[in-house]
């Protein structure tokens, strides 16, 4: 609940005067230089949490997990290793995806994890079957149409610490002080 309340005040706050947060060029947007600050600092899931998120999830050999914000990578590393899943991680920040990468060497997973450096608001999403976040609530919602419009009918988001507002999860779970949800992408109408 500490590390909830600290990052809702640094959201608060903005980012723009915090140390580490600094803007980057979008690399997929060509010759546009096209500058976008970081939305959250990087603070590491707990692994406890990753384990009780990939369970809720019931993540198998036969998913794709997307993890939208991944910093250093350890959610889709953690879900190859264990689940046999093929995971891709989505950040803005290229000093996480370099981290990631290697990490994911590491662990000797990269024929089944890759990493985009890129804005998760403008990802293409739509193979997850599974999609991971430690976003802020304002995030959620901003990303929720955007989860809904992309991804089909089934897929499950986990979330840690943070919850989508009036959109009630289908389960929660709680790991040494940390809140867990779990939603399924609804079916269309």
């Amino acid at each position: 609940m500490q590390r909830r309340r600290f990052l809702a005040a640094l959201a608060a706050l903005g980012t723009s005067g915090l140390t580490g947060a600094s803007e980057y060029r979008v690399p997929h947007l060509a010759q546009a230089a096209v500058l976008r600050s970081l939305d959250v600092i990087f603070v590491p899931t707990p692994n406890e949490v990753v384990d009780k998120m990939l369970e809720l999830a019931a993540v198998t050999a036969k998913d794709t997990v997307y993890d939208l914000g991944c910093g250093d990578g350890r959610i889709v590393i953690t879900a190859a290793q264990r689940y046999g899943a093929h995971g891709v991680g989505i950040d803005i920040d290229p000093d996480r995806i370099r981290e990631a990468t290697a990490f994911a060497a590491r662990a000797k997973v990269t024929d089944r994890v890759r990493f985009i450096e890129g804005d998760l608001f403008k990802a293409d999403i739509s193979e997850a079957t599974v999609v991971t976040l430690y976003l802020l609530t304002e995030l959620n919602l901003k990303l929720r149409p955007k989860l809904i419009k992309d991804l089909r009918p089934g897929t499950r988001i986990v979330s840690h610490a943070f919850s989508m507002g009036d959109w009630a999860p289908e389960r929660k779970a709680l790991v040494n002080g940390n809140e867990v949800y779990l939603w399924r992408i609804p079916a269309r109408a």
